[in-house]
C-alpha cells in the first residue's frame, strides 16, 4: 500500500515538473516567434520555469 502511494506521489511531481519544462519552453518559443528579443524571452523562460503558474498565466496576459 505504502509503495503504490509513494509511486503516485513520483509521478504526480514528476508529471508536474514535465509539464513545467514544456510550458516554458513553449513560452520561449512563442515569445521568439511574435519577434521579441533574446533577452525578453530569456527572461519568459526563467519566469515561467522559476514561477510555473503565475508565470504561465502572466506570459499569457502580456504576450499580445
Amino acid at each position: 500500500m505504502e509503495a503504490i502511494f509513494m509511486l503516485t506521489v513520483f509521478l504526480l511531481i514528476f508529471g508536474g515538473f514535465i509539464l513545467n519544462v514544456i510550458t516554458s519552453i513553449w513560452c520561449y518559443r512563442d515569445s521568439m516567434r511574435k519577434g521579441n528579443s533574446k533577452e525578453y524571452s530569456l527572461l519568459v523562460l526563467v519566469a515561467t520555469l522559476f514561477f510555473p503558474v503565475v508565470g504561465f498565466i502572466i506570459y499569457l496576459f502580456i504576450r499580445n
